[in-house]
């Protein structure tokens, strides 16, 4: 919904769009001008990036899945078609009782714990014989700006293959992760400041780019001074730590190499 500057803005090629129409049925029709003015074909702007967020959230929400435990629940990505999936460390807990909901099924499945590694906050589980998995694609988030959109996708509150949008307001953070009941605090280095909606459930889920690529882990939204939550505040784990952290756990069930010196570009990482 397009709301205060935004709608202002649609208005305003609402009105240059008539503009040049009544510019091409008074001029000559020539090449040069249809060049100079642009085809009346040519969708407005904001056309352009609605149809940019449907393209995006169709290609990523596949790949995005519920999570279920015992005590809660989360969200997880598809790391391959084995059925490796990486979540935070805080979503699986003790790893006891998993069940994952795909996107293409109706009933979740079982799933088994393949690795955690709490000083990231990442952990990978597995299914097997699950319908539909379909592999996420990983962008690389060391060429993340500030001001690049972007789509937190996850399981919020509950409410299954939900979309927030922001921005990305930073990036290089490191935040502090408090400790919650069979957790311990961590410190997150590099992690992504965004101002799209992170709330809980979202955390293990998508934070993705307009063009499809999984950036991001989302995994913790701000609090304020008096305990509440502060909206547009929120904290991404980046791609590059957990494709390189998950695929470690997938070879050998621990981290060899930590990110602390930083850490490659998933396509790099994981051999794609």
């Amino acid at each position: 919904m397009l709301t205060g500057a935004r709608g202002g803005a649609l208005a305003a090629v609402v009105m240059l769009a008539a503009a040049l129409a009544g510019c091409a049925g008074s001029g000559s029709g020539s090449g040069s001008n249809r060049a100079e003015t642009g085809s009346a074909s040519e969708p407005p702007a904001v056309a352009v990036e609605e149809g940019a967020f449907v393209s995006a959230i169709a290609r990523v929400l596949p790949s995005v899945v519920e999570i279920r435990t015992r005590t809660g629940l989360g969200s997880g990505v598809v790391l391959n078609a084995a059925g490796d999936i990486v979540t935070n460390a805080h979503v699986v807990g003790d790893g006891a009782g998993l069940q994952v909901l795909l996107s293409a099924s109706a009933a979740p499945v079982p799933a088994s714990l393949v690795g955690i590694y709490r000083p990231d906050d990442l952990a990978v589980i597995r299914v097997s014989g699950g319908p539909g998995l379909r592999p996420a694609t990983f962008g690389d988030s060391a060429r993340l700006v500030a001001g690049d959109v972007v789509l937190a996708i996850g399981n919020p509150l509950g409410l299954s293959s939900s979309v927030t949008e922001g921005i990305v307001s930073a990036v290089g953070r490191t935040v502090s992760e408090p400790a919650t009941r069979g957790t311990p605090g961590v410190t997150l280095p590099d992690t992504i400041q965004t101002s799209a909606a992170i709330n809980p459930g979202n955390s293990g889920g998508a934070l993705a780019t307009l063009d499809g690529n999984v950036v991001g882990i989302p995994t913790l939204a701000a609090t304020s001074q008096a305990g509440s939550a502060a909206p547009g505040i929120g904290f991404a784990i980046s791609s590059n730590i957990a494709v390189s952290i998950a695929a470690q756990l997938v070879s050998t069930g621990r981290v060899i190499n930590p990110c602390s010196d930083g850490c490659q570009a998933p396509d790099a990482a994981d051999g794609r």
